[in-house]
């Protein structure tokens, strides 16, 4: 096979598997403390909304650098941005690993997400650049799903290397493995094939070569995408569909497990790999039906996605007493589906854009499920905290129940507003 530009097949696919490698990395760095959220807590001696301040100031960070991002990747392609992100993360990394305090740990998770942010536009923007335009779609998906194995990274091996080992080690660990990955990069890593000084995107089936620029005007570029429906249906969508499992994976899917319903480790974190392996399993299914129903999916595959999980949550909220396992397993599948049908939303996103906005208007849809998952982190926190259980040793089903219930309100404003922009989008495409 050889890439859209004719060079040889075998460097596209490295460069590819070095990104998504580079992609499963960042979501270990981003869900590191995924099941070692009790040990934060007594490490730092944080209470409930102290914790979710870690991962809020992170997926703040994560979320605000997104248009900055997508505009520094048109200006410099992904390579250095790349390169940056990983050695950002391994900063952060390195200083939680030796944090005293809950403040310089804060700071250190501002960083991971600052170099977090930068890490999947790069990708996006390299399957832009080396593959046919019509395969991107089914790329973004296998890229999503596989850059996924790296919460099942976090969640067991990383957390048994903590507990075997110490809190310096492990995450001074990961650190390394940053360092590692910006070389790796940096030696292998292209913006785009030789023949081109320009990052382009190509369709092998009308020969059509575009180059992937943004607005001369940052404001006017910016303006110009949120303006279309279109891109206010991909930010909705992608607000609605992963935030659940966001929060879940970020930090407070393990203490709820195990405090609240009575887990052991061992079913909590068969429950969370389960997440991971239904978005595996589903992500190409849905990628394929989002080509072939272009102007349905947002009511066939978006929506239903986001009625699923709030039937399962529902159910698990209102269950007498501790919810028996296979509720929680159908929790974790409904999640699991939330997190490709969020990859949705930048076919969307890619579909009403020019491709001189493409980096923009993905940064603009990217915000939306990480404003959505930094919301839903600090109000279980919060709720936590108004219910009493602000600390490891107070944590209790009642207050777990009244704290993943705001997630509903959420939920209840995405579908609104994915109704009401989605109608919108269709009378501008003539379709109402």
């Amino acid at each position: 096979m050889s890439t859209v530009t004719g060079a040889p097949g075998w460097r596209m696919w490295t460069i590819w598997c070095v990104a998504v490698a580079g992609y499963v990395l960042a979501i270990v760095n981003r869900t590191s403390l995924s099941a070692v959220g009790v040990d934060a807590a007594e490490r730092f001696a944080a209470d409930a909304s102290m914790l979710s301040l870690l991962a809020v100031l992170q997926l703040v960070v994560y979320a605000s650098m997104q248009i900055p991002v997508g505009l520094l990747l048109d200006r410099f392609g992904a390579r250095p941005i790349m390169v940056i992100g990983m050695v950002l993360m391994a900063l952060g990394q390195l200083a939680i690993a030796f944090a005293p305090t809950l403040g310089i740990a804060v700071f250190a998770r501002m960083l991971v997400g600052a170099g977090d942010a930068a890490v999947f536009p790069s990708v996006l923007r390299l399957i832009a650049t080396w593959f046919p335009a019509q395969r991107n779609p089914l790329m973004v998906q296998l890229t999503g799903i596989i850059g996924q194995l790296g919460q099942i990274v976090a969640i067991i091996p990383l957390a048994a290397f903590l507990h075997a080992t110490s809190w310096t080690l492990a995450f001074g660990s990961v650190a390394g493995l940053g360092v590692l990955f910006a070389v790796l990069t940096l030696l292998l890593v292209r913006n785009h094939p030789q023949q081109y000084d320009a990052d382009v995107s190509v369709d092998t089936n009308t020969g059509a070569i575009e180059v992937v620029t943004s607005a001369m005007d940052t404001r006017v570029g910016i303006r110009a995408a949120w303006a279309h429906p279109g891109t206010r249906l991909a930010f909705w969508s992608h607000f609605s569909t992963p935030f659940a499992a966001t929060a879940f994976v970020v930090l407070w899917g393990f203490p709820f497990m195990t405090e609240g319903e009575g887990l052991s480790a061992g079913e909590a974190q068969a429950v969370s790999s389960t997440l991971v392996l239904v978005g595996i399993i589903s992500g190409p299914v849905l990628g394929l039906l989002s080509a072939r129903i272009p102007t349905r999916r947002t009511f066939a595959l978006v929506v239903p996605a986001v009625v699923i999980q709030m039937v399962a949550w529902g159910a698990v909220l209102l269950w007498p007493g501790q919810a028996p396992l296979w509720l929680m397993f159908a929790v974790a599948v409904s999640m699991g589906i939330g997190g490709p049908a969020s990859m949705i939303a930048f076919d969307q996103a890619r579909a009403h854009n020019p491709k001189n906005r493409l980096s923009t208007a993905t940064g603009i849809t990217n915000v939306g499920g990480f404003l959505a998952a930094l919301l839903a982190v600090l109000f279980i926190g919060m709720a936590l905290d108004l219910m009493g259980a602000s600390r490891p040793e107070d944590y209790t089903l009642d207050a777990f129940r009244w704290a993943f219930a705001t997630m509903m309100p959420l939920w209840l404003l995405g579908l609104i507003m994915l109704i009401i922009e989605r109608k919108r989008t269709r009378k501008l495409m003539g379709l109402v």
